[in-house]
C-alpha cells in the first residue's frame, strides 16, 4: 500500500460556548486542519491538526502553528516527501518529514494520524493495536471549565457532575483571588468525591505568585497543578514548594523535554497527546521514556473534533501510564442524545456516530483504524477554505 495523494480541509466546528484559557483569550476553538490521505489500494486515512498560533513552548522553544500554516506545510513540503511511502512505515514516514521540514509538529501529526488510520483499516485492527495493544477501554473524562464567570463555572460543573463527570478541570492563571475562590466554591458545591485539578496555562507572573495561589487552593484538595507558569526550571521551583503533583503541558513536547523535566525534578506527570510530539509514533516514544523515569500522564489535547479525539483515545488506551482523568471530549454529531454538558464542547461533529460515555469515561472506538467514519457532508458544511 502506498500513499498517492494528500488533501487538507480547513473547518470550523460550532462551539457549545466559548472556551478560553490564560494563554488564549480571543481565538475561538474549532478551527482545525483535517488531513485526508489516499492510497493506491483505495483506503483513505484521516488526521487532524488543532493548531493554534498562541500555543507553543517557553522562551521561543516551539512556535505556534495555525490551520493555514499546516495546510501550507502539508501540501507544499510534506506531501512531496511522503508520496509513495507505505502508511505502515511510521519510522520512515517521520524520517522523511523531518528531513523536509524542521519542527512544525502539528502538521506532521496530522499526516502521522492519517497514516495510522489507513494502516489500521488495511489490517483490520484498531490503531491502539498498532501501538502495542489496549490497557483500557475508555478514558475517564475531566470536564474542563474555560475562563468564565464563577457562577457560570459553578453551574456548568454541577451539570457535568450530574451527567457523570467525576473530575473538574479549572482553567486559571489570570486572577489569583478568582482562582482560589473558584476552587473553594467548587469544593463546597460538589463535595469531596469530585476531583479538582487546576491549569494556569503559564499565566502566573512569578514562581512566588504560583506557589502562593496553589497553597491557598490546596486547602480544598487538588488532584494536581498543571503548568502554572512557563518553563521547566520555574516549574521545578514551584514543585519544591507545593504539596500537589505538578503536571507539565507546555513544557512537555518531546522526549528531550521529558528528560529535562525529570532531571530538574520539575514535574511528577505530564500531558501526553498526539500533536505536540508530532504524532502517535513520537507520542508513544515520549510515554515510554516517561514510564521508565517513573512519571505518569493524562491524555490532553486542544478540543479536537472526533477525528483527532479518536487518535488521542487510541493513544490513551495503549499507554500504561495514561492513568489520569483527561480532557478528551465526548464527540457526538448533533442530535445524538449523549451528554449535554459533560465533555461536550461542540454542538456538532465531523463523525457519523457518537462516542459512548459510560460511567464518566469516553470509550475508545473499537473499529479498524481510528474506529470512526467521517461524514463528508459535515466537512463541506463546516469548510472555511472554499
Amino acid at each position: 500500500m502506498k500513499i498517492i495523494d494528500i488533501a487538507v480541509h480547513l473547518v470550523r466546528l460550532p462551539a457549545r460556548r466559548e472556551h478560553n484559557w490564560a494563554s488564549k483569550m480571543n481565538t475561538p476553538i474549532g478551527h482545525h486542519a483535517i488531513v485526508e490521505i489516499s492510497t493506491d489500494e483505495g483506503i483513505v486515512g484521516w488526521g487532524e491538526a488543532p493548531a493554534g498560533a498562541t500555543w507553543g513552548g517557553a522562551h521561543m522553544r516551539y512556535y505556534g502553528e495555525t490551520p493555514e500554516t499546516v495546510r501550507h506545510l502539508v501540501l507544499d513540503h510534506l506531501r512531496p516527501a511522503v508520496i509513495g511511502i507505505d502508511p505502515l512505515d511510521a519510522g520512515l514516514l517521520h524520517a522523511r518529514m523531518d528531513k523536509a521540514v524542521k519542527g512544525n509538529p502539528y502538521a506532521k501529526a496530522a499526516i502521522d494520524i492519517a497514516c495510522y488510520d489507513a494502516a489500521g483499516r488495511a489490517l483490520g485492527v484498531p490503531v491502539a493495536s498498532l501501538l502495542g495493544g489496549r490497557h483500557r477501554d475508555g478514558i475517564e473524562v475531566a470536564h474542563s471549565l474555560g475562563i468564565m464567570e464563577l457562577d457560570r463555572c459553578l453551574a456548568e460543573a454541577t451539570e457535568a457532575v450530574a451527567e457523570g463527570a467525576r473530575t473538574i478541570k479549572c482553567k486559571t492563571g489570570l486572577d489569583p483571588d478568582r482562582d482560589v475562590e473558584l476552587v473553594s466554591r467548587l469544593r463546597e458545591n460538589l463535595g469531596d468525591a469530585v476531583r479538582i485539578r487546576v491549569d494556569g496555562n503559564e499565566g502566573y507572573a512569578s514562581v512566588s505568585e504560583a506557589v502562593a495561589v496553589t497553597r491557598r487552593q490546596e486547602q480544598y484538595d487538588l488532584l494536581l497543578c498543571e503548568q502554572p507558569l512557563a518553563g521547566a526550571q520555574a516549574l521545578a521551583r514551584v514543585a519544591e514548594r507545593i504539596e500537589s503533583p505538578v503536571m507539565a503541558d507546555e513544557s512537555a513536547w518531546t522526549v528531550h523535554d521529558v528528560l529535562e523535566l525529570d532531571r530538574l525534578g520539575a514535574a511528577a506527570c505530564f500531558s501526553c497527546y498526539v500533536t505536540k510530539p508530532g504524532g502517535l509514533y513520537r507520542a508513544r516514544q515520549q510515554a515510554e521514556v516517561a514510564e521508565q523515569l517513573g512519571m505518569y500522564c493524562d491524555i490532553g489535547g486542544s478540543i479536537e473534533t472526533g477525528i483527532g479525539n479518536a487518535a488521542n483515545l487510541q493513544l490513551g488506551a495503549a499507554l500504561r501510564i495514561a492513568t489520569l482523568p483527561s480532557v478528551c471530549p465526548v464527540s457526538q454529531p448533533s442530535g445524538s442524545g449523549g451528554p449535554r454538558i459533560a465533555g461536550v464542547y461542540y454542538t456538532d461533529d465531523l463523525i457519523t456516530e457518537p462516542f459512548r460515555f459510560v460511567d464518566g469515561s469516553v470509550m475508545v472506538p473499537g473499529g479498524p483504524g481510528l474506529g470512526i467514519e467521517v461524514d463528508r457532508d459535515k466537512i463541506e458544511k463546516y469548510r472555511v477554505d472554499r
